[in-house]
């Protein structure tokens, strides 16, 4: 009998977290610098720690969640289970926007950036050239595009160190050193405003339970590597917030889109700000190599549980373990970057991934507080009303969605139940069409008297 093959567990805690990281892109921290400073009239460590505060109660119940399911699936897996397999499917269906598309503006970024060094170069031979890269490491293996994502993200870590040691260098005697906290002027809810948008910084974390199945000791490993990926990103980002709040506590820009490179050249020089592009076009092919791996596995759990077509999606290759079918579709999709905004393509992650947050948080209550019974005084305050915080902010970050990312991301709600729908009747129609017919003998139409 021809055994099934199944993915393989070979990743370690270090190489789950660098994934992760990989996914979340340390460098965000510049390449939204401009809106972020904007947002949060300079408010940036104010609003970083607020950031932090908001997605680590989701983070939370993540690690809930993958301890209780220590599968692929992701907010897929724990909505189904924990609720109802129909939710779980749309969930799961609203995350696709958030995994399909991120490897999108991975690719569209890339051309921008590199068209814009080398105008003699298309934007799309990057695009596709990226788009190929992406799909044979992946096909590779899990193992070998984690190795290639700890390097990088040590390249962006090592980046922003230096980055820091300037401004430190910077500092002057005559500097309150708590002068950032102690900056009242701005009005908290501009606070707040600026860290839900900068709440998109933290976006990555949720990718490597996609990894489950993947993982040693997945129960105990994916909650400690969620955990040190959202502590790990707070550093990076409050470190140099508030050492730059601290060097300079007013700032202008001559284009709040290129604000990053502006800051890093102030504080830098021309040394600082010529090794900024190549940092940065490293972080976007770390990024995209993990959301490539993130979307080809949550197709891959979707496809084996007969939600999306078995036999196209629910396969692995025998040779490499990878879901190669699923990592090809991602690659051909992704190639939509030729056309697609930039801005469309951001509404369209923030959108599923919000989505997601929310019921993660809702199935951690029904699974744990409902479902387990799980409810003594500290089961109560960790089972119902971490979850229950965690939900309330992710529910109001959509509600601060502009109407069209709403729009988009209902239509493609409005889709998948469509889809469904379509799906279910064809699978009736065929169980229906396999029934024998029984003839007035009571034998089966066409069986031997």
């Amino acid at each position: 009998m021809k055994s099934e093959v199944t993915l393989r567990k070979s990743l370690n805690l270090s190489q789950v977290v660098y994934m992760g990281l990989a996914w979340m892109t340390p460098m965000i921290y510049f390449s939204i610098y401009g809106i972020a400073y904007e947002n949060a009239h300079g408010m940036l460590t104010q609003a970083y720690l607020l950031a932090f505060v908001a997605i680590f109660f989701t983070a939370y119940s993540y690690g809930v969640m993958s301890k209780s399911f220590p599968t692929s699936g992701s907010a897929y897996t724990y909505t189904k289970k924990s609720i109802h397999p129909y939710l779980g499917f749309l969930v799961g269906w609203a995350l696709l926007l958030d995994y399909f598309f991120s490897p999108i503006i991975a690719c569209l970024t890339f051309g921008i950036y590199l068209h814009a060094q080398f105008p003699s170069i298309p934007a799309y031979v990057w695009i596709i050239g990226l788009n190929i890269v992406l799909g044979i490491v992946n096909i590779i293996g899990i193992k070998f595009s984690a190795n290639i994502s700890k390097l990088f993200v040590w390249i962006q870590i090592l980046f922003i160190a230096v980055f820091c040691f300037f401004l430190f260098r910077n500092i002057t005697g005559d500097v309150h050193p708590l002068q950032p906290f102690l900056q009242t002027e701005v009005p908290f809810s501009t606070i707040l405003a600026g860290a839900s948008m900068i709440c998109f910084s933290f976006l990555g974390f949720d990718t490597v339970t996609t990894m489950s199945e993947e993982t040693k000791n997945s129960e105990k490993t994916i909650p400690r590597a969620i955990m040190i990926i959202i502590i790990t990103a707070s550093i990076l980002y409050l470190v140099p917030s508030f050492l730059t709040q601290l060097v300079y506590p007013q700032l202008t820009f001559v284009d709040i889109d290129s604000a990053g490179f502006e800051i890093v050249k102030l504080v830098g020089g021309a040394a600082l700000s010529s090794v900024f592009i190549t940092v940065l076009i490293l972080a976007i092919f770390t990024q995209g190599l993990s959301s490539v791996t993130s979307v080809s596995r949550l197709l891959f759990v979707m496809g084996r549980d007969s939600v999306l077509p078995k036999r196209v999606f629910g396969s692995l290759h025998p040779k490499f373990n990878t879901p190669v079918t699923n990592i090809v579709i991602v690659s051909v999709v992704s190639l939509l970057a030729l056309v697609i905004s930039l801005d469309n393509a951001v509404k369209f992650v923030n959108f599923g991934a919000l989505t997601a947050f929310f019921f993660v948080n809702i199935s951690g209550i029904a699974q744990k507080y409902i479902k387990d019974k799980q409810r003594s005084p500290k089961m109560t305050f960790l089972y119902l009303i971490m979850p229950l915080i965690g939900a309330g902010f992710i529910g109001y970050l959509l509600s601060l969605l502009d109407k069209d990312a709403l729009w988009m991301g209902g239509v493609w709600l409005l889709a998948g139940m469509v889809y469904h729908l379509i799906r279910k009747r064809s699978a009736r129609t065929l169980t229906v069409a396999s029934r024998p017919i029984i003839t007035s003998s009571g034998r089966p139409s066409g069986s031997l008297e």
